[in-house]
């Protein structure tokens, strides 16, 4: 399964087309790419390098609740949205602390402004953590992934929770065609740290089991594809056990697939590694709801990658 997601990285650097992008970092791109895993024959973390599957679980777990304010992951050792909360706030007139202006660039080309700005985020994280209006004032993140899943916002008022609707489909009416949560609000853009990448995501029984199909409008194919094809096949086994399905398919439809040009060295030490058999997942059977699953419920079996490869974030 993992060859599907190699010959995507060797794809993007053999042929992929040089653009400019928001960070300013560049990239190869190319346009209208799917992947897909059966897992039915395993769980697809990667094992060409090492993919910290914890960030995974408490992340997913994050978006399950409706959450959307970073402490919930800090609590958890998760600093994957640290750089958008921290870009928020060091933007905001209340931020009087050394200039941090393009702080992603400037950490990989300037040790000293990098110890500076280590120091600045782990205040930063720290007063997420101790201090409760502090966390409601810069933790929050806008109307992402958790808060568009659950509570998406109607124009009379309301909210649905399209996730708890499209598992009630799956129970009543598993053959529909409208198996579907957005996380696309083109209303609430605007106010999020960032607009969703993994947009929208279909399910799909048959046989008695459950497939997931993503569309994912971009993908940070070295750092963030990795996450998102482990991330939805965790989200398919978690509602397939509440439905009482075995797992099917998870089908990854991408838009724009980009390598960012920081990223093409690693992406090349990857695709020189053999690929290792897939690890499993364990769920707690003892769990009977989605939204009732805890860090401890999910575990991991038989994971034996190759050695991580450090690669920085463009923010």
């Amino acid at each position: 399964m993992e060859e599907a997601y190699l010959e995507l990285g060797k794809k993007i650097l053999n042929e992929g087309i040089e653009k400019s992008d928001r960070t300013g970092t560049g990239t190869k791109s190319i346009f209208g790419y799917q992947m897909r895993f059966d897992l039915q024959q395993g769980f697809p973390l990667l094992t060409t390098k090492r993919v910290p599957f914890s960030l995974i679980k408490s992340e997913l777990l994050w978006f399950i609740k409706g959450n959307t304010n970073i402490k919930y992951l800090l609590e958890n050792n998760n600093h994957i949205w640290d750089e958008w909360a921290f870009e928020r706030y060091v933007k905001s007139e209340e931020y009087h602390g050394p200039d941090m202006t393009d702080f992603g660039r400037r950490c990989l080309s300037d040790a000293d402004f990098n110890e500076i700005y280590q120091k600045e985020i782990a205040e930063f994280c720290q007063k997420i953590i101790s201090d409760s209006n502090f966390s409601k004032k810069y933790g929050e993140l806008g109307n992402i992934y958790g808060a568009q899943w659950r509570r998406w916002h109607t124009s009379t008022g309301e909210t649905i929770d399209q996730l708890k609707q499209v598992i009630d489909m799956i129970k009543t009416v598993p053959d529909s065609r409208r198996l579907i949560v957005s996380a696309w609000n083109p209303e609430d853009i605007p106010n999020m740290a960032l607009p969703p990448c993994h947009t929208m995501f279909q399910f799909y029984v048959s046989d008695g089991k459950l497939s997931c199909q993503l569309y994912q409008r971009s993908g940070d194919v070295f750092l963030g594809v990795p996450f998102n094809i482990a991330s939805y096949a965790l989200l398919t086994h978690l509602v397939a056990h509440e439905t009482g399905l075995e797992v099917g398919e998870f089908v990854h439809t991408l838009g724009d697939a980009h390598l960012y040009s920081n990223h093409y060295d690693q992406m090349k030490c990857q695709l020189s590694r053999d690929v290792r058999d897939m690890p499993t997942i364990k769920l707690n059977p003892e769990r009977n709801s989605i939204f009732d699953f805890e860090m401890a419920d999910i575990i991991l079996q038989n994971y034996n990658p190759h050695k991580g490869i450090k690669a920085p974030i463009a923010v």
